[in-house]
């Protein structure tokens, strides 16, 4: 099928009621009002290649291999081969190819779990991760009506981005939806029926779980295998510069694949999110087009989720103290994240667009912050105070595109001195002039 956006697959398309399905997220950057189908591709000259992969590519001659043997030459790559899923036998356990085990990474997927779902309504899902794909298919699962048992190595879900107190908000929230949680452990095999199908979960903790259903989410792989060797690989993925081009200055990568460095953090990272994929790609297509005109990337990371009736957003880095805010009983709560004095990092759950909008202009201000406590007595006040401040003019240089009004007294200001010392120069100029003539 034609490019898709992937956060559908584990919200909406897997709801009972009026479930998103295709073309309604063929779409791209954002451009919700366009779906980008294969009429779309072709109404704008887009040659798209569907049914096919590239086997092979040769860097140095700047040519592709199809896995239906046609050669394709380039003048500029720009690598979006995204990332794989992890599969269980990468962790020592069999048993994927049963029809009852689902990993969701593509539409293909997707379909998948959905026919399962819909087999065993009322049934038992045991969910292998407590990352975004657990957490968002535990939901959907529960929405539908089987009962979820949601398992997880790490001492609370979301490990990588919440704190214990802002896990603990979540994990209550679903177990009133009747979802379980079996944390510290892993899953170490299948107990099959006699048609081959799963029918429970044994843990590393000795304990077995009933299934009907499983779905594993354990994270992904970027997919570099075909550039191995060719371009310089950083973080898992393709290291880019700041015009997210890698070291052959023919080839660009954008999202889950490309490593490219983020100022806010002043180091190399690799994002696995949409946004971030929406964005690079953008900027890479901009430096393609325009090389001189374009700058750095420069992205504030943001990460969101919505799962039953919540939504939360996340911009920045957690890393450094952790400052909670906000009340746990409204459902409107956050915390900051506090490094070498200065903010790096903002989640909110049950926020509106304004508050949403303040956290992340916060963040990327970096502000500092000396007393944390007063701080969490702020709460959102202090976002929305630091986003509504004036800041400093740009200098004059580079601020053509600010408003004049802006600009009003700056100008005025630099033009009457510059006046000055031309009137002083001219006098100068005058008074040794004279003296010249005089002597000669």
């Amino acid at each position: 099928v034609a490019p898709y956006e992937r956060p559908a697959l584990s919200k909406g398309f897997l709801l009972p009621e009026s479930p998103a399905r295709l073309p309604s997220f063929h779409t791209c950057v954002g451009a919700n009002e366009e779906r980008l189908t294969p009429k779309w591709y072709k109404e704008h000259g887009i040659e798209l290649v569907l049914g096919t992969r590239v086997k092979s590519v040769d860097v140095r001659r700047k040519k592709l291999l199809t896995a239906t043997g046609e050669t394709i030459s380039y003048k500029i790559l720009l690598i979006a081969t995204g990332a794989r899923a992890l599969k269980l036998e990468e962790f020592g356990v069999d048993g994927s190819e049963a029809e009852n085990v689902c990993y969701l990474r593509d539409l293909a997927d997707a379909n998948s779990l959905v026919n399962v779902m819909q087999s065993c309504s009322s049934g038992n899902a045991v969910v292998i991760g407590g990352g975004y794909i657990g957490m968002e298919c535990a939901a959907s699962l529960a929405i539908n009506k089987i009962n979820v048992t949601l398992v997880f190595p790490e001492v609370h879900c979301m490990a990588r981005l919440f704190t214990p107190k802002i896990a603990n908000y979540y994990e209550e929230y679903y177990q009133s939806k009747g979802v379980k949680f079996v944390k510290g452990t892993v899953l170490t095999s299948f107990e099959f029926d006699s048609s081959g199908k799963v029918m429970a979960v044994n843990l590393r903790d000795g304990s077995q779980l009933p299934a009907d259903l499983v779905v594993v989410g354990i994270g992904i792989r970027p997919n570099t295998s075909l550039f191995e060797g060719q371009l310089t690989l950083e973080k898992g993925g393709i290291k880019v510069n700041g015009k997210m081009q890698t070291s052959n200055d023919s080839v660009y990568a954008v999202g889950d694949v490309a490593a490219f460095p983020v100022k806010l953090f002043g180091e190399t990272r690799r994002l696995e999110h949409v946004d971030s994929a929406r964005k690079s790609a953008k900027h890479a297509v901009a430096a393609i087009m325009e090389p001189k005109k374009s700058g750095e990337f420069d992205y504030l990371p943001f990460f969101y989720s919505r799962v039953f009736g919540l939504s939360w957003q996340f911009y920045g880095d957690n890393v450094g103290e952790a400052v909670h805010f906000g009340d746990y009983l409204s459902g409107t709560f956050g915390a900051y994240w506090i490094s070498k004095g200065h903010l790096v990092g903002s989640f909110l759950e049950g926020g509106t667009k304004e508050e949403y909008e303040a956290i992340a202009k916060a963040t990327s201000l970096k502000p500092p912050v000396e007393d944390l406590a007063e701080l969490g007595q702020q709460g959102l006040n202090f976002a929305l105070t630091i986003s509504k401040k004036p800041q400093p003019a740009l200098p004059i240089e580079v601020s053509h595109s600010t408003s004049g009004l802006v600009l009003e007294k700056p100008m005025y200001a630099w033009y009457a001195a510059a006046g000055v010392v031309l009137a002083a120069s001219i006098a100068g100029f005058a008074y040794w002039y004279g003296r010249r003539r005089r002597r000669w």
